[in-house]
């Protein structure tokens, strides 16, 4: 499995947490990789003015095997940048398209959840805006529900913030099986954590 992680400008860092789910990873499944992709190969600022450097542009990634798409509070503007939406309908037909957190509205705006069930960051204190309740009003052809992971085959959806860990660790599991991703879950000692959040939340 080879993740290529979506930049924009404004990603809430926590999401770069899926990054470090396959570094870690890779000690239990070598053939395991990723990249990271932004339109240009310029800086990319982070919410919290971290700047990360963009291995490819969007021009030079040609085939994507898994496409993740983080959130933060620049998916407002990710979500109507042209150039953001074309890449993602470009790779998204052949390639496993993953979101995490708040990045489900930027595949909402590509069309990419159209018909499809879909969850995002819903845990909200007022007078916060739910993006849940926000992706239910703004896009009636997709249906939402608060899960930590929502599997439509092609198409996952992961919760919010620091979900992106379960999430990346669910692709594992849907890759390689159970036992690798338990054992990714362990190195990381966040096997606890994990279960606890599948009792959480309904299957």
């Amino acid at each position: 499995m080879h993740m290529t992680f979506l930049l924009y400008e404004g990603i809430e860092p926590v999401d770069l947490a899926a990054i470090g789910v396959v570094s870690m990873a890779r000690r239990v499944i070598p053939e395991l990789g990723y990249q990271t992709v932004s339109f240009d190969r310029a800086p990319v600022t982070l919410a919290n003015g971290l700047q990360v450097l963009p291995n490819k542009s969007f021009e030079e990634v040609r085939e994507v095997d898994v496409l993740l798409v983080p959130g933060g509070p620049g998916w407002r503007a990710a979500s109507q940048d042209a150039r953001v939406l074309e890449f993602v309908r470009r790779v998204a037909p052949e390639a496993l398209v993953c979101s995490v957190c708040t990045g489900a509205m930027i595949l909402a705006e590509a069309g990419v959840l159209d018909g499809l069930r879909a969850t995002t960051k819903f845990e909200v204190v007022p007078p916060e805006t739910s993006p849940l309740d926000e992706l239910r009003q703004r896009y009636p052809a997709i249906r939402t529900e608060p899960a930590l992971v929502v599997d439509n085959g092609r198409v996952v959806t992961g919760g919010g913030v620091t979900l992106c860990i379960d999430a990346v660790l669910y692709l594992i599991e849907k890759r390689f099986g159970p036992a690798p991703a338990a054992e990714v879950a362990r190195i990381m000692e966040y096997g606890a954590a994990r279960e606890a959040n599948r009792l959480r939340f309904a299957a």
